[in-house]
């Protein structure tokens, strides 16, 4: 395979969004409305091609069993109440504030700070920078920063991507997908990756490499659209997708 991170191996965006279609499964479950979630891919971009971090999900979740994903998850109350070290891109809040029910920067930011916590929950990777003052938060995992005297530091955060799971399916997540540098991290924990926990395995593997693992869809479609911003500079201004089901096929639109 092509260890050039200008091409993308996936073709053009309509291709993306057709693969997506044909790898859809049974939607014929009673129809739920989609749960706000959040995803992170940190990225090391120190050798000649970047290499991603991607975990495998325990075979005994009901949820993607077995399969190769970023750390991620539902968005909690509590990431609503977190304040940042520092604030994230505008460039990012605009396009994070686009077809939300009541947009405001807070939930711009809850969205990117759901994905810091669930990273810190699932790996042990904390991402942020030194508290200039100390943390109040409520009780739960956003405790162990305020014990590391950490902040979450935004501006390293760049939104990537939106799903929304199709309807009809047994579970619908509305899904946000992140990106940052591994400079990012500011900490890291053992005991959150293992044979109990819900990663079983970490693995960090150059980009064009990683779409080989047993992922969903989804994983490998977002790491494609890395690929494209990582080829362009990750400018800011780069177009975010939207990946959502229209009349019975996936389409791609630019938030």
């Amino acid at each position: 395979m092509d260890d050039d991170v200008s091409v993308s191996a996936g073709g053009n965006a309509a291709d993306r969004a057709e693969r997506l279609t044909r790898s859809m499964r049974d939607q014929s479950f009673p129809n739920l409305k989609p749960r706000d979630s959040a995803t992170l891919i940190l990225v090391d971009g120190s050798g000649e091609v970047p290499k991603v971090l991607l975990g495998r999900r325990h075979e005994r979740h009901r949820f993607l069993p077995g399969k190769f994903v970023f750390p991620g998850g539902r968005i909690e109350p509590a990431d609503r109440l977190i304040g940042a070290g520092v604030a994230l891109h505008d460039a990012h809040a605009r396009k994070l504030m686009q077809r939300v029910r009541r947009p405001s920067l807070a939930k711009a930011a809850a969205f990117a700070l759901a994905a810091v916590r669930e990273t810190y929950e699932e790996t042990g990777i904390m991402l942020g920078v030194p508290a200039a003052t100390p943390l109040h938060v409520p009780p739960g995992p956003w405790e162990a920063f305020a014990k590391a005297g950490i902040a979450p530091d935004l501006s390293a955060i760049h939104f990537i991507a939106r799903a929304i799971t199709p309807p009809r399916r047994p579970l619908r997540f509305d899904s946000r997908f992140f990106t940052a540098d591994v400079a990012a991290i500011a900490r890291r924990d053992d005991g959150f990756v293992g044979a109990d926990k819900e990663l079983v395995e970490l693995v960090w593997l150059p980009i064009t490499q990683a779409r080989a693992l047993d992922m969903p869809g989804i994983t490998a479609v977002v790491l494609e659209e890395l690929q494209d911003r990582i080829a362009a500079g990750m400018r800011h201004d780069h177009p975010v997708p939207l990946y959502r089901m229209l009349h019975k096929r996936f389409v791609r639109e630019v938030l």
